[in-house]
């Protein structure tokens, strides 16, 4: 069963672990935040990351400063990548390619990404914090929140590890597909990109569903 709740309206947000407590004291002990990166981008998987931190009184001062991924630089984000993984009681990282996503669609594919990160971890969850997602598999209680990533320490420690993951695949990426310049965009739209799309057309890990890169695949017929 999957709960969700509405905000208001954005104020600054920052996370705690106000979501982890009320549910530790509910008797979950290991609750997972999961949190994506890469749904907008034309090229590159979409990847999802799963955290379950320990319930560990001393554990909030260690996570001081943490917030979602995009809220951080890169250097901030690598920072706390190594924090993350070192306080964690587990975590995990799933990709879904490019394939997998004009297979299945943007949505199913991410939630293909989180079932793999949630795979990863050793212990299983027994309760799930998600940012404005719910996954029907696997069956177990969910709490889906509107700008998570935002509000609770494990979506955000999540986000951190989703996006640290995939901005590293994109740099191996601009190796094995240079030109299109992914180190830099990491796969999204941007004006350089785009005429870089143009000039080279699509290559074999662009969303060939995704309306620009299908236009161009238009194009070359």
């Amino acid at each position: 069963m999957a709960t969700s709740e509405r905000v208001p309206s954005r104020a600054t947000l920052i996370p705690d672990l106000g979501y982890e407590r009320r549910l530790w004291r509910d008797g979950y002990r290991f609750v997972a935040g999961i949190d994506e990166a890469g749904r907008g981008a034309l090229a590159g998987p979409v990847v999802a990351a799963a955290v379950i931190l320990p319930p560990d009184p001393g554990l909030e001062p260690l996570l001081f400063g943490l917030r979602d991924s995009k809220q951080l630089s890169a250097a901030a984000r690598e920072t706390w990548a190594i924090r993350v993984r070192e306080v964690s009681l587990a975590w995990g990282v799933g990709f879904a390619s490019a394939e997998e996503i004009d297979s299945l669609g943007i949505l199913s594919a991410t939630r293909l990404a989180a079932k793999r990160a949630l795979e990863a971890l050793n212990p299983q969850p027994e309760h799930l914090l998600l940012d404005y997602l719910n996954l029907p598999d696997p069956p177990i209680t969910q709490t889906s929140l509107v700008k998570g990533d935002a509000r609770c320490y494990s979506i955000a420690a999540a986000s951190i590890l989703a996006k640290t993951s995939r901005d590293a695949l994109c740099e191996e990426l601009d190796h094995r597909f240079p030109g299109y310049g992914f180190a830099r965009n990491k796969g999204y739209g941007t004006a350089a990109h785009l005429a870089a799309l143009a000039r080279l057309g699509p290559s074999p890990i662009h969303r060939r569903s995704f309306r620009p890169v299908a236009d161009h695949l238009m194009v070359a017929r």
